[in-house]
């Protein structure tokens, strides 16, 4: 019963001293990345997984890549951003531009093509841009 004791006691410590009440600023902010590009298969198989890779740009030393955002826009529609987030609590960020790959994986449960949408960035009116790439689906 003592060791319980003296591990809660411990426990309570890092608890209490880790987290404090006064710092409530937030030192990030999430964003968009740009995606250059993405390696799809020619096809899928209808109930198989795939691992989709993604090619984006990390734009400086500040920028930490934080996954994929997919969203169903309609039956076999999947529009995908990818997440950044950037520290806004230091000025020292370098512009690197360097390009990155992620992944993700993608169940096939339509017998529809289907169409991806990745993001690449806002153009000159706000309008968001994306590359667009049909996969169409085997009979099963």
């Amino acid at each position: 019963m003592r060791k319980k004791l003296i591990l809660l006691a411990i426990a309570m410590t890092f608890i209490n001293n880790g987290c404090s009440i006064e710092d409530d600023d937030v030192n990030f902010h999430f964003t968009s990345l740009e995606i250059v590009g993405a390696e799809l298969p020619e096809s899928f198989d209808y109930n198989q997984t795939y691992e989709i890779l993604v090619n984006y740009i990390k734009p400086d030393s500040c920028t930490n890549y934080e996954g994929f955002d997919v969203v169903k826009d309609s039956l076999t529609v999947r529009n995908v951003v990818a997440i950044g987030s950037v520290r806004t609590d230091t000025d020292d960020c370098t512009e690197e531009s360097i390009e990155q790959t992620a992944s993700f994986n993608f169940k096939v449960i339509y017998t529809d093509p289907y169409t991806f949408r990745f993001y690449t960035g806002d153009n000159s009116e706000g309008e968001a841009q994306y590359l667009e790439i049909v996969v169409p689906v085997n009979e099963p």
